[in-house]
């Protein structure tokens, strides 16, 4: 499936790792381009390269061909040429669709307004090392990676050897102790913004909170359960092992953690879920068993997805800016890709945070005094 927005071509590939899409796409030339555009195959590389000699109309019917067409430049002869047009692969395991919905936004609109081509990929089970290498150095120039993706070890190790310009969006920012120079990492503080909202619950008078883990192969996880454990400290407040349970960022299991905690006695009087979705199913376990919230039991979420505000009551939450940071990611591999003279301070720091903002909407409240 093809999307084009603006100046940004974007093609969205699912089932196996491109497996057949070089095949595809190695059948339509630069002259098929400048033919079916009326232009010369000349005009049609000054396009592709961002020249700004081209008129506007000649530009928009060349894009349309290549669009229409399907047609991809051979990277390997673009690098040699020294093209400035940038093919950018965000390449993605199982992240929520919410999350990567606004990734991509923010990386198609940043692509567009600097002229690149992005990729969306699923990725196979079947991707390998050398599948990996491979595509780099015949199709893409870069890639983006959230988690769980950018959690691997074995797909760092690649992405380091092959010197492939990498930005990680795992929310691990700051945390990798050898990230070679192709290698960036771009996020929020998932700690600190977990321990702010564990602080808020404190603050509204809870002192029996629960908090529900996210995936296991997730950077994110593990931050946002050690900020919260972070805030319980502080308080001198026990963290109550029968209080912690393990989800997967899923609904269900958000559910399904919420009511093996709701029959302890006494109960939590807040539960911290890791991210939104998981916290919307504790707030339907909830209402199962007659609770009123958030009198009897306040609910925070994390990620402030499109759910936080589509359920009753909205969910006090993090909003973390995933489109901007999809946005930054771009702009920080075009710096990769096309280096300048001189660098700027955000690729020489290797790592970057971006900024979280608590939202308190109807979901907590100090807890009922019969709690």
């Amino acid at each position: 499936m093809k999307l084009s927005v603006d100046d940004c071509v974007v093609w969205i590939c699912e089932g196996k790792f491109l497996a057949s899409d070089r095949s595809r796409s190695n059948s339509i030339t630069l002259s098929d381009v400048a033919k079916d555009a009326g232009v010369s195959p000349m005009t049609v590389s000054r396009v592709i390269n961002g020249e700004t000699s081209v008129r506007e109309s000649t530009r928009k019917s060349v894009q349309e061909s290549i669009r229409k067409l399907n047609y991809r430049p051979n990277i390997g002869a673009r690098r040699l040429a020294g093209a400035k047009v940038a093919r950018i692969c965000l390449l993605y395991g199982n992240p929520s669709s919410s999350y990567l919905g606004e990734l991509l936004v923010g990386a198609v609109e940043k692509a567009g307004h600097l002229g690149h081509q992005l990729v969306v990929i699923r990725a196979s089970e079947d991707l390998s090392a050398e599948m990996l290498a491979e595509q780099y150095r015949t199709q893409w120039d870069g890639i983006i990676l959230p988690s769980p993706m950018g959690d691997e070890a074995a797909t760092r190790d690649v992405i380091a050897k092959e010197k492939i310009p990498a930005v990680f969006t795992t929310g691990s920012v700051g945390k990798r102790k050898k990230n070679k120079a192709n290698m960036f990492e771009l996020g929020i503080d998932n700690r600190a913004a977990a321990k702010a909202i564990t602080e808020k619950l404190i603050e509204l008078g809870h002192s029996r909170i629960g908090f529900i883990k996210g995936r296991k192969d997730q950077a994110g996880t593990s931050l946002r359960y050690k900020g919260f454990c972070d805030a319980m400290e502080a308080a001198n407040l026990e963290v109550n092992p029968l209080m912690v349970e393990q989800g997967d960022f899923t609904y269900l299991s958000g559910m399904q953690a919420a009511e093996r905690m709701l029959t302890f006695d006494p109960r939590p009087t807040a539960i911290f879920a890791a991210n939104d979705d998981m916290a919307a199913g504790v707030i339907g376990a909830g209402s199962r068993q007659g609770l009123i919230l958030p009198g009897d039991l306040s609910v925070a979420g994390f990620d402030d997805s499109p759910i936080a505000t589509s359920i009753w009551p909205n969910l006090t939450t993090i909003h973390q800016p995933v489109s901007e940071i999809g946005a930054c990611a771009v702009e920080i591999l075009d710096e990769m890709i096309f280096p300048k003279e001189e660098k700027s301070k955000l690729s020489q720091k290797g790592h970057q945070w971006l900024e979280y903002t608590l939202i308190e909407r109807a979901s907590t409240s100090s807890p009922n005094r019969f709690s």
